[in-house]
């Protein structure tokens, strides 16, 4: 089963997007902050790192840099509602996918389905 750390510092996105990952058969963790998740990446093994860039403590980005360094193997995601936000990130984390918001959840689903080879559209309309 694929494992997902998601940074998300909206509540009702982070339960929403966390609700709707669970269904389609992953492992989520949520967390607020970018400074939450460096626990778990510094002591978890996640195959995807899904966070939003902007946050307060820590962004996405810093975040990104820190997951790369510690578990190079996390593959990394960023969500974004900022057009020039997603410039930096991708001269930051070259290799990241950025998804812009808004965006429907079937689209961050066939992304990660594309980036891991799997098929979890089910329960998904």
């Amino acid at each position: 089963m694929v494992r997902i750390l998601l940074a998300e510092d909206d509540d009702s996105m982070r339960t929403y997007l966390a609700r709707a990952l669970e269904r389609s058969g992953y492992d989520v963790v949520a967390v607020a902050t970018g400074a939450q998740a460096v626990p778990y990446i510094d002591s978890e093994p996640f195959d995807l790192l899904l966070t939003d860039i902007v946050m307060p403590e820590m962004d996405g980005i810093e975040l990104a840099q820190h997951a790369a360094a510690v578990a190079p193997d996390t593959r990394i995601m960023f969500i974004t509602g900022f057009a020039a936000v997603t410039l930096k990130a991708g001269k930051a984390v070259p290799q990241a996918k950025v998804l812009s918001k808004p965006f429907h959840l079937r689209d961050l689903v066939l992304e990660i389905d594309r980036i891991f080879g799997s098929n979890s559209m089910t329960g998904l309309n």
